[in-house]
């Protein structure tokens, strides 16, 4: 209790998924929560039983970005803590393109080749939208939220990357390139922000229970075998490792990316 007291917390994205739970666990230890989401109802919900702030954005879109941490300045008058959490994933597949991804993993654990020309398929927008979301929105949301951190003694961002972004998963060129991206993207202004005292973390979550990857369900058990825990990780797999970046206890943690994939990474 108390890790993060009198703390102000952003969490975009944070009206559902990993991002709910990371504002619950932030409130829980004592933060003022803020939360983002592009449907300003369903933040609403979210923050109401933190008596929290809802706020409407879309963190690509650099007006709403900026009006958004004006917003945050004149509710809050600081910001000690963001969490670039916004994203869509790519794994919103038909049951036929489900059912093919199996059988390539299925044929890789074999040692046999089945190709997958997914790149080929991809649309511009598609490319376009994946990388405007995560790499644009994360580094729009922290050039406008290192402007409220200045004048603190000290301040903690927390991007969220992916495994993906460190491995690699064919299909998922779009999604491995922006959370790979946003990895590089972390340690780089964890060098530029080190002067003043602004800690830039990453967390990199493996396979998580979350409607994101509920479209894998017909391909979880096989997503599972591959996991030397044997399971999806939870959400608060997820934000406990938020709050540590968060909290004091990392005061020595810059530029850091912690990957909590139950060992998946391992299996590859």
């Amino acid at each position: 209790m108390d890790r993060l007291k009198d703390k102000v917390a952003l969490i975009t994205g944070g009206a559902r998924g990993l991002g709910l739970k990371m504002a619950e666990l932030f409130h829980a230890e004592g933060a003022r929560v803020i939360i983002n989401d592009l449907d300003l109802a369903a933040a609403q919900r979210a923050a109401e039983p933190m008596q929290g702030h809802a706020i409407a954005a879309d963190v690509s879109d650099s007006a709403q970005v900026a009006a958004m941490f004006e917003e945050v300045g004149r509710y809050a008058g600081q910001l000690d803590i963001l969490v670039n959490n916004a994203g869509i994933g790519g794994g919103e597949n038909s049951p036929e393109e489900d059912e093919k991804m199996r059988l390539r993993l299925e044929a890789a654990e074999r040692g046999e080749v089945m190709h997958n020309d997914a790149i080929l398929e991809m649309t511009d927008q598609q490319w376009d939208r994946m990388i405007d979301v995560h790499m644009r929105g994360t580094f729009l949301c922290c050039r406008e939220g290192i402007k409220q951190m200045l004048d603190l003694d000290t301040a903690s961002i927390i991007n969220i990357a992916s495994v993906m972004g460190t491995f690699g998963r064919p299909g998922f060129v779009h999604y491995s390139a922006a959370k790979s991206g946003i990895m590089g993207f972390t340690r780089a202004l964890a060098h530029e922000m080190a002067s003043r005292n602004i800690r830039v973390n990453a967390i990199a979550p493996g396979w998580i229970e979350t409607d994101m990857t509920a479209p894998l369900a017909q391909i979880r058990p096989t997503l599972e075998a591959q996991i030397p825990l044997g399971a999806f990780g939870k959400p608060e797999d997820i934000a406990w490792s938020a709050v540590y970046l968060a909290s004091d206890e990392a005061k020595y943690m810059t530029g850091q990316v912690l990957s909590p994939n139950g060992g998946w990474y391992m299996s590859q």
